[in-house]
């Protein structure tokens, strides 16, 4: 049986062989008859981790270009398969014949773009980060658009506080699920909060210049961070997330780390909205006294997505490499009876890793 050499499609191999016995491959790969073998590539490439350095923010921007890149929303249900099957495949040593080093990461992106590096699951569409660019261009672009009704505000902010619960659900740190208690109050109380603070700014902002009345929507998400990500992910606040050594070794679960992880995705999602919902007022403020939006208002709400947009496909990643994916905190700063845990295991031990989430 011979397989085909591998080029652009890192998936070539395995298509090859199933398309010309689709019986037989399974069989093989079932059966575990295909060797481990080194292929093309070694088999010691840490996949578990980015392919760039993450102690550098040049290395995670990098990294986070690749995972938020939204064409990653477009791949078929059965490209994502196969790339879950060469990334675990690779792990227990089995490699096709032919797979380069570039196809195995791209593999590995992908996987990482659909699937929870703690769970495993595959996430929700509209959750993934891939998902953000194209969802909050035009949630925030509208948003922004129709910010001066009371109607507008309420529906915009729900909108956007619905697809916040549903990004912050699936990009949770940690393998414990959340149960729909947790997940109603927080939504409905980041919700609530982000309704209240707009439509309170806009009746503070009346009568001051409509420029700053524009940041209204801003204020109300950041509002709305600080309340929906702490909600959304309370039960970590609680039982703690996962902590391991600099090797993956689970150690056990800390509350401090949770609040290291919540705090910096807070930062990153305010910072995140920031460029979109900052510098577009300024110039929708200068295009609307001009006569192309006089003449035509209708291009308001599409300019205003366009230029959000534009903001947030470079917001977006380098907001996420400000802290490290696989974030780390001194043994001193955890729980009293953890450190006396971890002291007894590995007395050499002083730092330890944990997923912040996104």
């Amino acid at each position: 049986m011979k397989w085909r050499r591998m080029s652009r499609d890192p998936f070539a191999g395995w298509t090859s062989l199933l398309e010309k016995s689709p019986f037989q491959g399974i069989s093989l790969l079932a059966s575990g008859v295909l060797e481990k073998m080194s292929g093309d590539i070694p088999l010691n490439i840490n996949i578990k981790e980015p392919r760039w350095d993450q102690s550098t923010f040049v290395g995670r921007a990098t990294h986070f270009f690749t995972v938020t890149d939204p064409r990653n929303i477009l791949l078929p249900n059965e490209q994502l398969e196969k790339a879950k099957i060469i990334v675990h495949n690779y792990r227990q040593g089995i490699v096709a014949p032919g797979l380069t080093e570039d196809e195995l990461w791209r593999a590995k992106y992908v996987y990482d773009s659909a699937f929870h590096p703690d769970t495993g699951e595959k996430m929700v569409l509209i959750g993934r980060m891939s998902a953000q660019v194209p969802m909050n261009m035009t949630i925030t672009g509208f948003m922004m658009t129709f910010y001066r009704t009371t109607p507008a505000v309420v529906f915009w902010q729900w909108i956007n506080q619905s697809f916040n619960a549903i990004v912050n659900y699936t990009n949770r740190s940690g393998d414990a699920p959340i149960n729909v208690s947790q997940l109603g109050t927080a939504y409905v109380s980041a919700t609530t909060g982000a309704v209240a603070t707009a439509l309170g700014l806009n009746a503070l902002t009346k009568h001051v210049s409509p420029l700053i009345g524009r940041f209204v929507p801003f204020a109300a998400v950041a509002a709305a961070n600080c309340i929906n990500i702490p909600l959304m992910r309370q039960r970590e606040l609680k039982y703690g997330i996962p902590i391991t050594d600099e090797n993956g070794n689970r150690l056990g679960e800390s509350s401090k780390a949770a609040q290291q992880a919540i705090v910096q995705v807070v930062i990153s999602r305010i910072l995140m909205a920031a460029p979109g919902m900052a510098i577009p007022p300024f110039i929708m403020n200068t295009l609307e006294k001009k006569a192309f939006l006089k003449r035509f208002p209708w291009m308001s709400a599409p300019i205003q997505v366009g230029l959000v947009g534009f903001c947030l496909v470079f917001a977006t990643p380098l907001c996420c490499a400000l802290f490290p994916q696989k974030s780390s905190m001194s043994v001193t700063r955890l729980e009293p009876e953890l450190q006396a845990k971890i002291k007894e295991m590995s007395p050499e031990l002083d730092r330890v890793y944990f997923n912040k989430g996104l």
